[in-house]
């Protein structure tokens, strides 16, 4: 719960000054009863249990204000909707690392199966686009919601040497600022959601910096997915020699820490296929704030007529 306007809860004090003025009368009004010099006869005369009747119409009143004057402050509470919209491209890494086998069968033959796997559970209103690097970043599909024809993209992939991360999202950033979906408003008035899942089992060692895109990711305010792939005792088979293919999570934690979006690391494809869930739990909705005005306002309006109601029927008179 969260107040959008709360300096408005200063008339609160309006409030307290009824409080203050009616328990004043209250006293007044019992300081000239003792004053008569005839009590039994003000007895005799006095309505039986008028005083509860007229103190339940002069609540239900306050309570009616009171909801009118927090109703101006604008309470809404969170709540969590479907993302109907988005556009998402996945930057994967084909360096030659990734054919390690510490993640079975190997380390691409596993992300291209999760990858697979996130794109067929994405709503069918989403864009998706796939972006991979090397030493050098590939367009493979630009934002579609043609599923088929990101998951054909996936089919075939092939190692190489070197890995440009950097330039992998760069790339990735490129494609969304390219597509015209993502740049331009819906007829509401709302750009869709945008947004890069980056998957790298190794540090940037060709082209520009990680952080450097990451820098142009925030920028752009496009959130960046990250995901250290691999176990630090991965290793590769370089000219008949086993050469050490660690993770760098936290090169690519750093890149979600500057764009704004979340870092997860993966060692075994169950681990990856959950991560891949949990990205698309959080990129599938999004945090809304429903207002609680209209719900005072009623409330209010239900305090008021019974306040009125108790006082017409009681006495000619509301206190």
């Amino acid at each position: 719960m969260t107040l959008l306007a709360p300096s408005r809860l200063w008339l609160l004090a309006a409030c307290l000054a009824l409080v203050v003025a009616y328990v004043a009368l209250q006293r007044r009004r019992r300081h000239h009863a003792v004053r008569h010099p005839d009590l039994a006869l003000v007895a005799a005369a006095a309505p039986k249990r008028a005083g509860w009747r007229r103190h339940l119409s002069a609540a239900t009143l306050l309570l009616a204000i009171v909801a009118l004057v927090v109703g101006l402050a604008r309470p809404a509470s969170t709540v969590e909707v479907p993302r109907k919209e988005a556009v998402v491209v996945l930057a994967l890494d084909i360096s030659k690392s990734m054919t390690s086998t510490d993640v079975a069968p190997s380390r691409l033959q596993a992300a291209v199966a999760a990858a697979k796997k996130f794109i067929r559970d994405s709503p069918a209103g989403y864009r998706i686009g796939l972006v991979t690097f090397d030493y050098r970043s590939h367009i493979r599909a630009t934002p579609t919601t043609n599923k088929d024809k990101v998951l054909q993209a996936l089919d075939g992939l092939q190692t190489d040497k070197g890995t440009s991360a950097g330039e992998g999202l760069f790339t990735a950033l490129d494609v969304l600022q390219s597509d015209k979906t993502a740049t331009n408003a819906s007829p509401a008035g709302a750009k869709p959601y945008r947004a890069i899942v980056q998957l790298a089992d190794g540090g940037n060692n060709v082209g520009r910096s990680l952080d450097s895109a990451a820098q142009a990711a925030a920028k752009q305010k496009i959130p960046v997915f990250t995901i250290a792939y691999g176990s630090t005792t991965g290793t590769i088979n370089v000219d008949g020699k086993n050469v050490e293919a660690p993770a760098d999570p936290a090169g690519m934690a750093r890149v979600s820490t500057i764009s704004g979006g979340q870092a997860y690391t993966a060692t075994t494809a169950a681990q990856l296929s959950n991560v891949y869930d949990r990205i698309g739990t959080t990129i599938g909705h999004t945090v809304d704030q429903q207002e609680l005005t209209l719900a005072l306002a009623v409330a209010a309006a239900i305090c008021l007529t019974i306040a009125l109601g108790t006082s017409m029927l009681w006495s000619p008179r509301l206190v």
